[in-house]
């Protein structure tokens, strides 16, 4: 024997079924194993919940002021959708229901009328344009679209500042500076200072101590060629050494 605790959750799963519908619709089955649903003049001031299989849908002559975002997509199985007879408010909220049964005119048996306001009442939904909603805000009308724009939008900048930055870094000029006091540098400055050098240079290592004096005393930078690299740095590195 189930207790009441089970018996509120099954009631609770049942009316959470996809087949769930309003208790004062009526159902019935098709020959094609799909389901009939009959809400028609029965005066609901919103849609009802059908099953997905649905295959002939009845909302006529009720008090119908718009239908939910995605309402329909769920039902892949329609073959017929009643409508008419209702009071639509073809305000922004309406956007998704036209642009259903633009995609869908086969289906509609007759096309729904808007009730108000007075600037479009006695106007086919479907002849609505898209100047209409030109004072609606793309969050009211499409959350998703509006948040695919400025996911796109910082996308797009993030690419165009990558690009600016690689053009601009190839662009860039590196300017190195000598000073006067520093072009005539002596070699004794570049001389190794490590205690093992020293040593050999005591020892010789078959040569006169003067001689290895006499070689370090040499410039270990060829001043020469110096010109020849500064070339090579501004043509193929665009850096460019200043003498100043």
């Amino acid at each position: 024997m189930l207790s009441g605790v089970g018996i509120v959750l099954l009631v609770l799963l049942e009316l959470s079924s996809p087949r769930a519908v309003s208790s004062q619709c009526q159902c019935s089955a098709l020959q094609t194993k799909q389901l009939r649903v009959n809400c028609s003049s029965l005066k609901l001031k919103g849609v009802p919940h059908v099953p997905a299989d649905t295959e002939e849908l009845h909302l006529q002559n009720n008090l119908l002021t718009g239908v939910p975002v995605g309402y329909f997509d769920t039902m892949q199985n329609l073959r017929m959708v009643h409508l008419s007879g209702n009071r639509f408010h073809c305000d922004c909220g309406i956007q998704y229901l036209r642009t259903w049964l633009l995609r869908n005119r086969a289906l509609v048996q007759t096309m729904p009328i808007c009730a108000s306001p007075d600037a479009h009442a006695n106007k086919v939904i479907t002849e609505l344009v898209d100047s209409d909603f030109s004072s609606c805000s793309p969050g009211h009308s499409c959350p998703g679209a509006l948040y695919d724009i400025i996911l796109g939008s910082m996308l797009c900048a993030l690419i165009v500042l990558l690009f600016w930055s690689i053009k601009l870094a190839k662009d860039s000029t590196y300017i190195l500076g000598i000073y006067d006091k520093h072009a005539g540098f002596e070699a004794e400055s570049l001389r190794s200072r490590k205690p093992k050098h020293r040593m050999r240079i005591q020892r010789g290592d078959g040569a006169s101590s003067s001689d290895m004096v006499d070689e370090l005393e040499q410039p270990l930078v060829n001043m020469e060629i110096l010109p020849q690299i500064v070339d090579v740095l501004h043509k193929k590195h665009n850096i460019k050494i200043k003498v100043v």
